[in-house]
């Protein structure tokens, strides 16, 4: 294999590990984000608070395991 096939080889398997990555924050995002609001339209809240706590928890732990994943890599 030539320097060129493997630097291309590199590039792919890193746009594809990011793009994991990525969409595994939007997914814990999402996910944190929908049960909240099926919680608060459950409970009839006037105020969202379930949705903003699990909104921000999703942000938190999406960015921990990403950031872990980074660090082992």
């Amino acid at each position: 294999m030539t320097k060129r096939n493997k630097k291309n080889n590199r590039d792919i398997r890193n746009y594809a590990r990011y793009s994991g990555l990525a969409f595994e924050m939007l997914g814990i995002i999402f996910l944190g984000t929908f049960a909240g609001v099926k919680i608060d339209a459950r409970m009839s809240n006037d105020i969202p608070v379930f949705t903003i706590i699990l909104s921000l928890f999703s942000v938190v732990a999406a960015l921990y395991i990403v950031l872990k994943d980074l660090i082992k890599k």
